[in-house]
């Protein structure tokens, strides 16, 4: 008995104090929730207007919600006002000096109290001046003389106003008037522009998009420098509200696709938008094998030459990659390096990534069909030297493949995931002395250590990182079908596969095209003609325009 209480006095948990906490069911309860409130409207009383905002942002116990309240000067008379700010998001020098100082310092602007009507436009005919003439209204006379700011917005909701102060705006109230001024003092801190990351290009615009939506918009009308380029902004989001930005040549792209792509970003009923990659699978159809059918790049560069073809690009606030809509088969194989070279150097580039991608996809699968069931392909001496390497390996040939796939694949998630310093590390110990120390147990067979290191390094040279996933993935399933039917279960994975990749769409844009269905190969091709060729854009995107120059491109060497 003395060992039983000696145990249970040890393990045996009894609580000191009683607990009568529960967590109240929120269903259960009416609460009228801020968000919901039917009269939407900015009030005339500023009284109202402050308990408004105060409950909306639950004044009392938010740190960085600044609200300051002041008396400014019109006209001779003194009204009550406030304004709205996020400590963090704005620039305190704009405010100081270009709202409070012109609201609240007595200068001749505010203390002008003449009788007079304010002149708007002034014209003479037949000798005798006629002058148009508006009386006097405070909302027009703050907006156009008192707010020397150069986007200043007048709102009549308090929607409006909560926007534009979570995005960094500063909003003013006025008492007796029924708007408020949202002024753009926007001054938080962003990363300057920087060189790609990802996508690296030696031959090409060394600039990246960054996390400010409207710094990437104006890396695109900077190197595009055309009025048609339109950029419309929406807020995806219930909660988040993120701000979005679909841009688009109106002169070139498909009135149909923009509409297409709109339709889905403003049909998308969810609380919160945190990066363009959620967004991607919220605009798929038919995502469930994980082909891409986005397109996402970091390079303004890239943007702008998709949207010269008439694609439409989205941009998404927070994020520095841009999406690219509708997306092909060989958009995904092709390179921003492909323009930046010679058409020769280009094109063999394509037919590398194309032998790349099947490498990456068959080449396991391949090699474990041909030892299992066809080795009477395989020359004599090359049969020899692969049993003799296998002779010492206790186990059979899929269990190895799947143990160096299944660890080179680690391997490569364990360099993306470790500090900088140490990942050149990771890769030199795992693909090195990891791989030597399992020859020499044999665990595994030299042959295969080569098969596998071929198959990752091709995996490696395919362009977009969404796309080479996707083989990556797609590369075990080969690899079970070679070993349980061999070549004929290969074919019967590349018909399903080609199958599914015929039936897939992007934005009404068949996903195999020009390959299927076939169409003009002067508009539609995966290899790239010189420059001066390049006379139309691709039928498969419908656009406005379809030739992007003339067909004497090169009028210099027409008049020699």
């Amino acid at each position: 008995m003395g060992i039983k209480n000696f145990l249970t006095n040890i393990f045996k948990y009894e609580p000191k104090e009683p607990y009568d906490f529960s967590i109240i069911n929120d269903k259960n309860e009416q609460v009228l929730e801020k968000d919901s409130l039917e009269n939407n409207n900015i009030y005339n009383n500023l009284s109202v207007n402050l308990d408004y905002i105060k409950t909306r942002y639950n004044i009392l116990i938010n740190s960085d919600i600044i609200l300051r309240e002041f008396t400014l000067t019109a006209r001779g008379k003194q009204y009550n006002a406030f304004i709205l700010f996020i400590d963090g998001m704005v620039d305190s020098n704009i405010i100081n000096d270009f709202v409070l100082e012109s609201l609240m310092l007595k200068n001749k602007s505010n203390l002008y109290n003449g009788n007079e009507n304010r002149v708007i436009s002034e014209a003479i005919t037949n000798n005798i001046t006629v002058r148009k003439v508006k009386r006097f209204d405070l909302v027009d006379f703050i907006y156009n003389s008192l707010i020397p700011q150069n986007n200043v917005k007048i709102v009549s909701t308090f929607d409006e106003i909560i926007a534009g102060v979570n995005s960094g705006n500063c909003a003013l109230f006025i008492d007796t008037i029924d708007k408020a001024f949202n002024i753009d003092v926007k001054g938080f801190k962003q990363r300057s522009v920087s060189t790609p990351n990802n996508e690296v290009v030696i031959k090409g615009p060394q600039e990246a998009f960054v996390e400010s939506i409207r710094t990437n918009t104006s890396l695109l009308r900077r190197i595009i420098n055309n009025e048609n380029l339109v950029i419309e902004s929406l807020n995806i989001g219930k909660i988040s509200k993120t701000y979005c930005a679909v841009c688009y040549m109106h002169n070139i792209a498909n009135s149909n696709l923009v509409a297409e792509v709109k339709f889905r970003l403003n049909n998308l009923s969810i609380d919160s938008l945190l990066s363009s990659g959620q967004l991607l699978y919220l605009i798929y159809v038919n995502s469930q094998f994980g082909i891409p059918q986005i397109l996402s790049t970091e390079r303004p560069d890239k943007c702008t030459k998709y949207l010269m073809q008439g694609r439409v690009i989205v941009l998404v606030n927070g994020n520095p990659y841009a999406l690219i809509m509708p997306a092909t088969l060989i958009d995904f194989m092709s390179s921003p390096e492909d323009t930046n070279l010679k058409v020769l150097f280009g094109n063999f580039l394509k037919s590398l990534r194309f032998i790349a991608a099947f490498l990456t996809l068959l080449l396991p699968g391949i090699y474990i069909a041909v030892t299992s069931f066809h080795q009477e392909i395989l020359p004599t001496e090359l049969l020899f030297s692969i049993l003799a390497a296998r002779q010492f390996v206790p186990f059979p040939i899929i269990f190895e493949l799947l143990v160096m796939e299944i660890s080179f694949e680690l391997i490569r998630e364990a360099g993306l995931r470790v500090p900088s310093p140490v990942g050149p590390t990771i890769g030199i110990v795992g693909a090195l002395i990891l791989g030597d120390a399992a020859v020499n147990a044999n665990i595994v067979s030299p042959i295969l250590i080569i098969i596998v290191a071929i198959t990752g390094i091709a995996s490696f040279a395919i362009p977009d990182f969404s796309f080479g996933f996707h083989l990556r993935v797609f590369r075990f399933f080969f690899i079970i079908l070679g070993f349980t039917a061999g070549f004929l279960g290969i074919g019967l994975g590349i018909f399903i596969y080609i199958s599914m990749l015929c039936n897939l769409s992007s934005f009404g844009v068949p996903y195999t095209v020009p390959f299927a269905p076939t169409g003009d190969s002067k508009k539609n091709g995966y290899f790239i003609p010189p420059i001066w060729k390049q006379e139309y854009r691709a039928s498969y995107l419908s656009p406005k325009k379809e030739k992007s120059q003339d067909k004497v491109s090169r009028k210099w060497k027409k008049d020699i």
